[in-house]
């Protein structure tokens, strides 16, 4: 049933329903069966390999750690199966001993003398570099952004000893808004043109909400409808700290 819906016209639905089939024009539709096999085969292939590179670096003399970072935006956004991976690997992982997890901290703990090296600046992006966050189409962004960061530091730091449940709901709509407007995604959308008009949209909107806001609350004339209108629509982090700005 999903066949006239998926041939239709290609818009932000939100919801994928093809699966990737190759580079040309026509993909299938999304097979969760299919799907569901690739995953179990690639979780277990995963974790085949990780126990053969440990048993590789044991062989040098010392006790290994292979770190697995992953880019958490990719589960369930451009990985939809993302989450069963994990939950697959870990399941496969603890069939035997010889595997066992830990977090860098817990590592470090049991293995205090390590190596210290300064990596160097570098992104996942095109080249390498932070260049497609800094172009020519988003630059424009971060002089607004350095201000409103100087903004929210004073305001911090001027109401440090404010108590009042008012100050306390407008710094942390404050550092929201600030937050949701350094999003690295808007200059992203904005260098690669998927979305441009958005990300633009939101990066303005963010902003604009700020400086509005954090001017209200600098002539002591705050606007609740207009605070609880914010607090409404940018409602993430319910316990953020702004004291951080201070």
């Amino acid at each position: 049933h999903l066949g006239p819906i998926a041939r239709g016209s290609r818009r932000f639905a939100g919801v994928k329903y093809h699966r990737i089939t190759g580079r040309g024009e026509e993909k299938g539709l999304y097979d969760r069966e299919a799907a569901e096999k690739a995953v179990e085969m690639h979780a277990a292939h995963f974790v085949k390999q990780r126990r053969r590179q440990l048993r590789e670096l044991s062989a040098l003399g010392f006790d290994p750690i292979v770190v697995v970072p992953f880019d958490a935006e990719l589960f369930g956004h451009w990985w939809f199966e993302g989450p069963r991976f994990l939950d697959l690997v870990i399941r496969e992982a603890v069939k035997n001993d010889d595997l066992c997890w830990a977090t860098p901290s817990e590592y470090l703990a049991t293995h205090p003398t390590q190596q210290a090296i300064q990596p160097a600046a570098s992104t996942w992006g095109e080249n390498g570099y932070l260049a497609v966050w800094l172009d020519q189409s988003n630059a424009w962004i971060y002089p607004h952004l350095h201000i409103a960061v100087q903004r929210m530091s004073e305001a911090a730091r001027r109401h440090a000893e404010d108590s009042s449940p008012l100050a306390d709901r407008v710094l942390k709509q404050l550092a929201r808004e600030l937050l949701l407007a350094q999003s690295s995604d808007w200059a992203f959308l904005i260098k690669t043109g998927t979305a441009k008009e958005y990300a633009t949209k939101r990066t303005l909107d963010h902003l604009g909400r700020f400086n509005r806001l954090h001017d209200q609350f600098a002539a002591n004339h705050v606007d609740e409808k207009f605070l609880r209108d914010c607090e409404w629509r940018d409602n993430l982090f319910p316990n953020l700290n702004w004291r951080y700005y201070i």
